[in-house]
């Protein structure tokens, strides 16, 4: 073992900077000088690792894999835990609900009630989102021969889409219920109060012109009115959330902004276009 004297030791530690900054300066400039040298350096240090890369892929993977099972783990434990308690809800309610249906027969039945008919029904495809003179409305597809008229009701799967507002031979359009011309009486389901739900061309729709004292209350459901027999009773329309500006809006139950396949209604209604003034298209004429 060689011993340097105090001196030396302390001129080595002096020069051990610059010499390593010199190198340095020396490699970049070797690689700027010769970039094919500098890139057969890089990949024959990468495939000099390249082995004990993959020996510690395996465990790390392992590693890797075990968390993330462990994580599945926890959440699958809180998600049980949240549909137990969501079950146990939804049994109470099926027990309200069961008392509710058989104290509503035993009502129709003491009152000797006369359902309303079934409405009639086809089902058509949304085949562009072209507004024309609408903002929001859709094209569907109903085939030649079909009895869609003006006025009848849009549904999906989930709620109240809109209503047809012009008919051709082979397609008809539907004014959906987010658009600026639209006007649809409702009703509040917890107050029983009336409202109009004006489209705003946006997301949702708008709550003006209810009762005074009965404001809309948040999460309140939303939904159609048989006033002015233009639409028919307790179709769902949505629920009431309240905008960044305090504004009652509804968020409509339909998935207006997915529509690709609706039904369309037909409940005998002339409160927007009287029957006799409706006109059928003629088949075969485009």
């Amino acid at each position: 073992m060689i011993r340097l004297s105090i001196p030396a030791r302390q001129a080595l530690a002096k020069l051990t900077l610059p010499v390593l900054i010199v190198a340095s300066f020396g490699l970049l400039l070797l690689g700027k000088a010769d970039a094919l040298l500098a890139e057969r350096a890089r990949m024959a240090l990468a495939d000099a690792l390249a082995p004990i890369y993959a020996v510690l892929a395996e465990p790390l993977g392992s590693v890797r894999a075990g968390v993330q099972d462990l994580g599945e783990l926890w959440s699958l434990r809180s998600e049980n835990a949240r549909l137990r308690e969501e079950n146990e809800r939804l049994r109470r309610w099926q027990s309200v609900a069961l008392a509710l249906d058989a104290e509503n027969q035993r009502l129709k039945a003491s009152l000797r009630w006369i359902p309303d008919p079934p409405a009639s029904f086809v089902t058509a495809r949304v085949v562009a989102d072209a507004g024309g003179v609408y903002a929001r409305a859709v094209l569907l597809a109903v085939g030649p021969n079909h009895s869609v008229r003006k006025g009848q009701i849009a549904l999906d799967e989930r709620g109240l889409v809109g209503r047809v507002t012009e008919v051709g031979a082979r397609t008809a359009r539907v004014l959906l219920i987010t658009d600026l011309n639209s006007r649809i009486p409702v009703i509040l389901e917890n107050s029983r109060a009336h409202a109009i739900l004006i489209g705003t061309n946006g997301p949702r729709p708008r709550l003006l012109y209810w009762p005074e004292g009965s404001p809309p209350q948040e999460g309140e459901r939303v939904v159609t009115s048989a006033e002015a027999n233009a639409f028919p009773a307790n179709l769902p329309v949505g629920v009431v959330h309240y905008s960044s500006t305090n504004a009652p809006e509804v968020e409509p139950t339909a998935l207006l902004s997915k529509l690709e396949v609706v039904r369309i209604f037909d409940y005998g209604l002339g409160g927007v276009i009287p029957p006799e003034t409706q006109k059928k298209p003629t088949p075969g004429r485009h």
